[in-house]
């Protein structure tokens, strides 16, 4: 999978991770996919929502260490 942005948003307490989701969200081009990573365990719930909500979809996530990352390709 080709990553064009990465979020390093771990240590961040809800709602961060979203907000900063939103704001790298806004400086890709339709079709480009963002790579989250986060240790807020709120996130899982948050970022899957959202991305339904606003048109994005979550291709995958996992948590590797601790991390929870999340791959979301902009609608």
């Amino acid at each position: 999978m080709k990553i064009d942005k990465l979020l390093d948003a771990k240590g961040l307490a809800c709602p961060m991770p979203i907000v900063k989701t939103k704001k790298a969200m806004t400086e890709l081009e339709t079709g480009q996919i963002l790579e989250i990573h986060t240790t807020d365990k709120g996130a899982i719930n948050d970022l899957s929502a959202w991305s339904k909500t606003v048109g994005h979809e979550l291709l995958s996530q996992k948590e590797e260490n601790g991390v929870l990352k999340f791959w979301i390709k902009k609608g």
